[in-house]
């Protein structure tokens, strides 16, 4: 955890400040019962009111001065914890942004959910705590333990058996239950996943009538992280009333011993009084030591799950000499390239040569499980290749910065995504200074003006968080437009055309045609019909190129082709 209060940096002048009021908070309460001693050992003694009414009064100030420091430590700490909560969401989430597809899936979305929430508010909350107590419990005990003593020395005895049974009964409660809140977080992430599932495929649970099935698996996480919690708490329960007996019994010992030596004339009331103020400040001062003892451990837990996020380096990196520089063509070079997913038994992609030119479509098809979607994500540098080179204009992409790379390149992905916000919105993510001619016109080219304009506010209206107030060809055009406003020299369509009818997928790529002519285009997808009138069909089989070539040509010399058109289309339409 101490790894991360390396973002506190920009707070060391709040921080000081806090522990000074700290430091003066705990003083005036170190204060308080020695001038309470006074005044009632002076007032008993001599009767004299005017002194009274003067230490008295010299009393409340302390008192009003000490609920000042307390007052202005907490707002100042409060403000740091949040302070420093904000940085380090910021790091967090900048860190994960950089992120390649193979950190992703290591850590999981719904883990790096919880971790840059429910991890990051834990610490957050323990830091308004080490704030406050890390000057005050210490000086409070060492400083009651000292006051204490000067002002009865053989009736400290009294501590020496009281603070063992108490340290022991705090270090053996909270020795049991920082194991359980550990396991907390980790419990959190679970319940987490299974919720986050349920609520984004909540579709399909309940196309196949699995709602109550689902409802099982979030009962049995909630109920697992519930019992984990309960069993903690139960066993935090018993600190307080252990807490409470320890010191009742410490009162009574206290005041039977005080007593006698006040009888026998050793000691004044108002020392015992005081002795009696001083052994609860010490013993309070470990009830907090104990706060701390509990919830840094959890704490320390989400540090190391939230450090594990920042220290792991990103696969994909700018090379030292990174050119940041576009090209002016578009052409698109795989020179036998081969690629493998971590801890893979073989290659995914094995020995893939093309190039794709711009004013030309080139289509890749094959199988499930060919490598069509892999091939694609590696011309954004999504992967890094495991051998051969992938050029853009002559230069390896590996040369180039990311942002450059990306900023040639309009992809559709398969699954269209969208963000919450306007239809304009979503299509200007392409290009944010994107005029509303411009986005007119993508919407148009994608074949989405039709739709939109049949909405209640048109371009204004408003999309729900991941498109779900859409229909799947709506989205799937949406992502399309995004794309062409951006006017990239690389198009890549993943299989963006799978949820269009056949009238609108002829339509949108015939307008395509007209608005890439001097763009490279590369089409991935699963209907024959979609690209057979591509430039150049890439043909894939396990992860190797089985043919290359324009539909006629690859009909005559590429079985795995032929298994495709005929799988797909009838004699007729093939004529």
């Amino acid at each position: 955890m101490l790894r991360l209060f390396r973002f506190l940096q920009p707070f060391r002048i709040p921080i000081a400040f806090v522990l000074v009021m700290v430091f003066l908070q705990s003083l005036s309460e170190l204060y308080l019962p020695t001038l309470m001693a006074d005044i009632v050992d002076h007032g008993i003694v001599k009767g004299d009111t005017a002194y009274i009414w003067r230490i008295g009064g010299f009393m409340l100030l302390v008192s009003a001065a000490g609920v000042l420091f307390s007052i202005t430590a907490s707002y100042y700490s409060s403000t740091v914890a949040a302070g420093f909560g904000k940085v380090v969401r910021g790091k967090v989430f900048a860190h994960v942004e950089n992120f390649s597809l193979h950190e992703f899936d290591k850590f999981g979305t719904a883990s790096l959910i919880t971790r840059t929430t429910n991890d990051i508010t834990q610490v957050q909350q323990v830091l308004v705590m080490i704030l406050r107590m890390m000057v005050m419990a210490p000086m409070m005990c060492i400083g009651g333990i000292i006051m204490a003593v000067s002002k009865d020395a053989q009736l400290s005895l009294v501590l020496v058996v009281v603070l063992p049974v108490l340290a022991g009964a705090i270090f053996g409660i909270a020795g049991r239950a920082i194991p359980l809140f550990k396991v907390m977080q980790v419990k959190v992430d679970k319940l987490n996943l299974v919720l986050r599932e349920a609520l984004t495929g909540i579709r399909v649970i309940r196309a196949f009538n699995r709602t109550d099935h689902e409802k099982r698996r979030f009962h049995d996480a909630n109920r697992d992280l519930t019992d984990t919690a309960i069993k903690a708490n139960k066993i935090m329960a018993a600190m307080m009333p252990t807490m409470i007996v320890v010191l009742n019994f410490s009162s009574i010992a206290i005041i039977w011993f005080g007593g006698i030596r006040i009888g026998a004339g050793n000691m004044q009331v108002g020392d015992l009084m005081a002795f009696l103020q001083y052994a609860m400040q010490i013993m309070f001062s470990l009830i907090m030591v104990s706060m701390m003892f509990v919830m840094v451990p959890r704490a320390s837990a989400s540090a190391v799950r939230i450090n594990e996020v920042l220290d792991m380096a990103a696969d994909i990196t700018d090379a030292p000499n990174a050119k940041h520089e576009e090209g002016s063509k578009g052409v698109v070079e795989f020179q036998d390239v081969t690629f493998s997913y971590p801890g893979a038994e073989k290659p995914a992609l094995s020995g893939i040569t093309f190039t794709a030119r711009p004013g030309e479509v080139t289509a890749i098809i094959g199988g499930t499980g060919s490598g069509k979607s892999t091939l694609i994500s590696l011309i954004p540098r999504f992967y890094d290749i495991d051998s051969g080179r992938i050029l853009i204009d002559g230069t390896d992409i590996r040369e180039l910065t990311q942002e450059s790379l990306r900023a040639q390149i309009g992809l559709v992905p398969q699954k269209a995504e969208l963000f919450s916000g306007t239809i304009a919105d979503n299509i200007r993510f392409g290009k944010e200074d994107a005029g509303d001619e411009e986005v007119r016109h993508a919407a148009e080219i994608a074949q989405a003006a039709d739709f939109i304009s049949g909405m209640k506010d048109g371009f204004e209206s408003s999309i729900a968080q991941g498109g779900m107030n859409l229909s799947g060809g709506q989205k799937q055009r949406l992502s399309i437009a995004r794309a062409l406003v951006r006017k990239p020299l690389i198009y890549v369509f993943d299989d963006s055309f799978s949820a269009l009818d056949f009238k609108t997928d002829a339509k949108l790529r015939a307008a395509l045609r007209h608005e890439t002519t001097e763009s490279t285009v590369i089409i991935v997808a699963q209907r024959v019909s979609t690209i057979m009138d591509a430039d150049r069909i890439i043909v894939l089989d396990e992860g190797r190129i089985a043919g290359i070539g324009p539909h006629k040509e690859l009909m005559q010399t590429c079985e795995v082709y032929r298994e495709i058109v005929y799988s797909q289309l009838s004699e007729e339409e093939i004529a």
